[in-house]
């Protein structure tokens, strides 16, 4: 495998029910109000969106999301990436408990970005480490929008 591709995959729960997890999932536009390291998202097309990411490493990622399967009745939700990140990324959403969701993320890249090209040796370790920590955040985010939703609805 080259120092340059990843591939991640987390297992998320959240106290929601599918279809209103798919359609916060869905909306590329809405990830800024939750995840805290997608700092800023712009409408690129109908179904695309250009996202800037930075966790706690001094780099920022800019890339293309451009959703390539949006199936809310199989829970899939798939985009292609292009920019500093090229791959895909996914999620299945699937029903957990009585009225919660499964997240299933996989995402497989690689790293276009020069200067983590350079670095891949040493920043790798580095690379990983931050992406898990940008999944705990985004994780716990989610929850916590998802959560409003719920307080709004008198739930």
């Amino acid at each position: 495998m080259s120092l340059h591709r990843y591939r991640f995959r987390s297992v998320w729960t959240v106290d929601s029910p599918p279809a209103e997890t798919f359609d916060v999932l869905a909306d590329l536009g809405s990830y800024p109000k939750w995840w805290p390291e997608v700092r800023a998202a712009h409408q690129v097309g109908e179904q695309a969106a250009r996202l800037h990411c930075r966790s706690l490493l001094p780099y920022d990622l800019v890339f293309e999301a451009h959703h390539n399967a949006k199936e809310p009745e199989s829970g899939l939700l798939r985009a292609d990436l292009v920019g500093d990140l090229e791959g895909t990324v996914s999620w299945r959403v699937l029903p957990e408990g009585r009225s919660g969701s499964r997240l299933l993320y996989v995402q497989e890249v690689e790293v276009t970005k020069p200067l983590l090209r350079r670095l891949a040796l040493v920043a790798r370790p580095l690379l990983k480490a931050n992406h898990e920590l940008m999944m705990r955040n985004g994780r716990r985010g989610l929850r916590t929008y998802l959560a409003g939703f719920r307080a709004a609805r008198g739930e």
